[in-house]
């Protein structure tokens, strides 16, 4: 170990740390049985979930670009889903998108290691977590998960006012924590929002490949294909 090259380590939070598939599916099911989707009409538990995950993924790039808001986000990746097993039905959206906001966090599946690792590298480094997720939401995961007690700072992209990759939320991350670039990196699955937001501000990068990977567009400083080795690289 090098501890003097890095001091702060900035972890992204899902599909990195917490387990975000494990835990929506988990959720996902409470959700279809609790609103009793099969007698609605929603024969089919995997042709729903499957429609569900296509929609929210081109509503959270919207999100992203700031051309929607997180309540559009919420109810429209449900609504729209409905409307696709010829439900209209905006109540039911509603309660649907609230109860996922309100069960999803509460999942505590981490990757394996995750504990371990980070009570290593807690011995060393300042730690911090850098989301795109909803505050209340990701706030609530760390806590009920266990792992908000290694982590001095928790920026989220809408305290910060950007998502990531843009350069700004790693700016204002990097002036909350008191960091510079130089001794920070960041460590995270996307190769767009963790790797190259990090390339754009020259801070160097660890890709954690935790299936299913997502295109890279470059290679990252580092890759790793699970946390425990980021100990060989740090």
């Amino acid at each position: 170990m090098h501890p003097q090259k890095y001091k702060h380590l900035f972890f992204d939070l899902d599909r990195t740390l917490w387990d975000f598939d494990k835990n929506n599916d988990a959720t996902f099911h409470e959700l279809y049985n609790h609103f009793q989707l099969k007698a609605k009409g929603v024969e089919n538990f995997e042709t729903f979930y499957r429609s569900y995950k296509i929609i929210n993924l081109e509503l959270w790039d919207r999100y992203k670009k700031q051309e929607i808001t997180k309540e559009t986000l919420n109810f429209s990746r449900f609504y729209d889903t409905l409307r696709k097993f010829h439900i209209d039905n905006g109540e039911l959206a509603r309660e649907m998108g609230a109860f996922y906001v309100s069960k999803s966090p509460l999942k505590t599946a981490l990757y394996p290691g995750t504990f371990e690792i980070l009570e290593e590298l807690q011995r060393n480094y300042q730690l911090h977590i850098i989301t795109n997720g909803f505050e209340e939401v990701q706030f609530i995961k760390l806590k009920k998960s266990g792992l908000d007690k290694y982590f001095k700072s928790i920026i989220t992209s809408e305290r910060a006012g950007f998502k990531k990759p843009d350069p700004e939320i790693f700016h204002f991350a990097l002036q909350e924590t008191g960091a510079s670039i130089e001794e920070s990196i960041i460590i995270g699955d996307d190769p767009e929002a963790d790797i190259s937001g990090g390339k754009q501000i020259g801070m160097d990068q660890i890709w954690v490949k935790h299936p299913p990977l997502k295109p890279a567009n470059g290679k990252a400083t580092f890759e790793v294909d699970r946390l425990s080795q980021i100990m060989k690289i740090l």
